[in-house]
């Protein structure tokens, strides 16, 4: 049987640079048989992880990679892309007939226009992954998508180059690729900032493992709303429990006032101690911020409860007059 290596079409494939995603999908390359022909990397993390993930790769500086590459893999962040590929272009390292592939959510093929005027190929394969930079994530890349985006004559190349890698390609059109990106970052990375917070609650309210608690409720929850969309809609908010959601506030008011519940003070009087400012406890400004999130939220759910019938008008009202703190009407 022939090994991936020796199927015609293998490229020679540049990294740049090995963090958590370019270290993973050259792998993944390298996989579907791809030489892997550099790496740059230069913080000790990424060195260590292009030395698990991509052993023997030379480990190069920039201008030698996209010289020695048909493939070139940009996988740096995206603010830091246009300024890469303007700087190499003004350089002339972007060769005729080069690969270069980004990974940025963001952007499109548009950010690489300076290897279009020198006869390059430019592909957007945007992994809708996070990403620890580990080897399990391969195993993840299964059941990943990418937003693709490319000219119509090469954006087969693209389709084709993340199948290799074992993921799906989704078609992303150039002008929503903004959008695209918001809309994974908001479904993700904000949830990250929800979870990180329901967990710090829980912790102080004494409870000694707040990830076990929360984990199976955050996989069921999502789950339920992947499969069944707006109909997986519950909790007091979607029900137009007003009073609970009134104690909800109510308690996230005192978190926020005081930086500790009442229960906490009493079990750790020194974290209600007052700061120099005179604020009742560290972590008051993280009660701020914690209220204002729920609040945010809670409305944007009655809203959508309202308009799928769940709950009245009356009741929508009663819930936005309970999130602002008042008594219901």
């Amino acid at each position: 049987m022939s090994q991936p290596s020796d199927r015609p079409g293998r490229l020679g494939v540049g990294v740049i640079s090995a963090g958590k995603v370019g270290a993973v999908l050259g792998a993944a390359l390298r996989a579907a048989g791809h030489a892997v022909v550099g790496v740059h990397a230069s913080s000790e993390q990424s060195l260590e992880r292009a030395s698990a993930l991509l052993p023997d790769v030379p480990v190069l500086d920039v201008p030698t990679i996209v010289e020695r590459s048909e493939l070139v893999l940009l996988t740096v962040p995206d603010d830091q892309l246009p300024g890469l590929v303007s700087g190499l272009g003004a350089t002339g390292a972007w060769q005729p007939g080069q690969l270069v592939v980004h990974t940025a959510g963001r952007y499109g093929t548009d950010v690489l226009e300076p290897v279009r005027r020198a006869g390059g190929i430019g592909l957007a394969v945007h992994p809708a992954m996070t990403f620890t930079g580990l080897s399990l994530d391969l195993h993840r890349l299964a059941d990943c998508s990418f937003g693709v985006t490319a000219a119509a004559p090469v954006l087969p190349i693209a389709q084709a180059l993340v199948v290799e890698m074992g993921a799906e390609p989704v078609v992303i059109a150039e002008a929503d690729r903004p959008l695209y990106h918001a809309a994974l970052a908001h479904g993700s990375n904000h949830v990250m900032t929800l979870l990180g917070e329901s967990m710090q609650v829980l912790g102080q309210i004494g409870v000694p493992h707040p990830d076990r608690v929360l984990g199976p409720l955050a996989r069921a929850t999502v789950d339920n709303a992947l499969a069944s969309g707006e109909d997986a809609l519950t909790g007091p908010v979607a029900r137009g429990d007003v009073a609970t959601v009134a104690a909800h506030v109510a308690a996230l008011r005192e978190l926020s006032q005081d930086g500790v519940s009442a229960a906490d003070a009493a079990r750790s009087p020194e974290r209600a101690a007052p700061d120099a400012s005179g604020r009742g406890a560290r972590g008051a400004d993280a009660g701020e911020q914690l209220l204002a999130g729920y609040r945010a939220l809670a409305r944007q759910t009655a809203a959508r409860a309202a308009s799928s019938g769940r709950i009245d008008e009356t009741t929508y009202r009663a819930v936005l007059a309970a999130l602002d703190g008042e008594e219901r009407p």
